[in-house]
């Protein structure tokens, strides 16, 4: 492998799914005089909307408010197939100017920050080459997951199964499953879409049954939404959209909270809307019934409640029980029953991965991010120049993304108006801190060790409100009254504000 020398951006993005685009476009408006380049490793834009190729895909959100404040979802539906969004992406790029930014095949490998230099340095793996590129400011699009890694448990007795197991992450395009016995473990955002999806289309399963060691929360909604198209046959795209963006808004953290503030009578609410829908005699209370209060993990949204459909028709199962072992023709579990199967498909979530694996070093010493404090959700303590997308657990997860960027592109314009070139957050080392991500997901609590810090004060605590963060980062930015962000020149004229 070959080092060359590449070229200096004002601002590199890395990554080049809805994150990354959504930069751009912010970039672009807010900082028009900025060179800048959106690295991506892959062959083509999209990111998690391109990976995964399982039937069914959608989003697990309205498009109203997962979808950008700034380009109106015009679909009728609400609930989004994969390829709609693709559709989606490739019109904000080709809006926002942004084809020939888009650097595909660069996979950013390291980031070193040289504080002399108040500038970043990139390895970039580029076409059998690596690269060095350099950057004043490094802006992390590159999602919260692994995309070389699902997570799959050990199961016993694997290796004996005769027939396919497949990771959802690496679905083959190719599978065919007509008329075979499908088993999805999960009960996750992915279980419940595959498991109405194997019974529709030209392929046809003849039986799923979604295996689940504990039961979700799950509401069904309609995939379009007909106040929303209301709304944009009334007022057009633009003021529809926006319309729809707040009502979403207002229904997301309404639901939320009246979950938090009246957990049991949210869990009776649920489970009546399950308990109508499944056929006469099921037992809700088995398969249906967490054990823990709705939110505290993601409810999972099924459009047109068709996870419901499809078991009252009687070609998909539940099942909820531990595995004993998989064995050459199916699973079998604890409570003595087994599954048959021609196809086992691992369901079983996400392996986290912040910042797409880059290794981020400042003047040439590993960054430790579990040693870093998240500051307003969008830089670490001790890392200058750079800031990362982390959205919402109990919302849209990119409703929060427009915010940091706008606030980041804002923060500087300021800094260029000042003559100051490096922004860095800084902690005290007596605030008391927790994980950045306080949730009870499985792939949050796996990774827990792994992920930065949050703080109690408001500029370091993760908020999970979405007008929390617009009073926070849509307000017009005062230096002067900013804590805990330290402002400086290259020539080291600090000013702490």
């Amino acid at each position: 492998m070959t080092n060359t020398t590449g070229e200096h951006l004002d601002i590199i993005v890395i990554g080049a799914g809805i994150s990354g685009i959504g930069a751009g476009h912010y970039i672009t408006d807010e900082l028009p005089s900025k060179s800048f380049a959106i690295l991506e490793g892959r062959a083509t834009f999209g990111g998690t909307w391109d990976l995964f190729k399982y039937p069914g895909i959608r989003s697990d959100s309205d498009l109203h408010t997962f979808g950008y404040e700034f380009k109106p979802w015009e679909s009728k539906d609400s609930i989004a197939d994969a390829h709609k969004i693709i559709d989606y992406l490739r019109e904000t790029i080709e809006e926002n100017d942004l084809t020939d930014k888009i650097r595909y095949n660069h996979k950013v490998l390291s980031a070193d920050w040289s504080s002399e230099d108040a500038r970043w340095t990139l390895q970039v793996e580029r076409d059998g080459e690596q690269v060095a590129m350099t950057a004043s400011w490094v802006f992390f699009g590159s999602g919260y997951y692994d995309y070389e890694q699902g997570f799959t448990p050990e199961f016993t007795g694997r290796e004996t199964f005769a027939g396919q197991i497949i990771h959802p992450q690496f679905w083959p395009e190719d599978l065919d499953y007509t008329g075979k016995k499908v088993v999805v473990i999960g009960s996750g955002a992915t279980a419940v879409t595959l498991v109405p999806s194997l019974l529709t289309g030209a392929k046809r399963a003849s039986h799923v049954t979604m295996l689940q060691r504990t039961p979700s929360y799950i509401m069904p909604v309609p995939k379009q939404d007909p106040l929303t198209n209301l709304f944009h046959r009334a007022f057009g795209h633009k003021i529809g959209h926006g319309l729809s963006r707040k009502r979403f808004i207002w229904q997301q953290r309404g639901v939320y909270v009246f979950a938090q503030r009246f957990p049991d009578l949210a869990r009776k609410i649920i489970r009546k809307e399950n308990a109508k829908r499944l056929p006469e005699g099921y037992p809700v209370d088995v398969h249906f019934n967490p054990p823990y209060n709705p939110w505290d993990q993601r409810l999972c949204a099924v459009p047109d409640g068709d996870l419901f459909k499809a078991i009252r028709s009687g070609d998909a199962a539940v099942a909820t029980d531990k595995i004993v072992t998989f064995d050459e023709t199916g699973i079998e579990l604890a409570g003595g029953e087994h599954l048959d199967a021609d196809i086992i498909v691992t369901a079983t979530g996400l392996k986290l991965k912040l910042f797409g694996g880059v290794q981020l070093s400042v003047d040439g010493r590993p960054v430790d991010v579990t040693e870093s404090v998240i500051h307003r959700g969008a830089m670490l303590s001790g890392v200058p120049n750079a800031a990362l997308a982390i959205g919402y657990t109990n919302s849209s997860w990119t409703l929060k993304v427009g915010m940091l960027w706008k606030y980041i592109t804002t923060l500087i314009g300021t800094m260029d108006e000042r003559g100051l070139d490096t922004a860095v957050a800084v902690a005290d080392p007596d605030m008391p801190t927790r994980p950045a991500l306080d949730f009870e997901a499985g792939y949050v609590q796996r990774a827990l060790n792994e992920l930065p810090r949050q703080g109690e004060a408001d500029d370091w605590r993760m908020s999970m409100s979405y007008f929390e963060d617009a009073k926070r980062l849509n307000s017009e930015l005062s230096l002067g009254e900013e804590s805990g962000l330290r402002l400086t020149s290259s020539a080291h004229a600090k000013v702490t504000v």
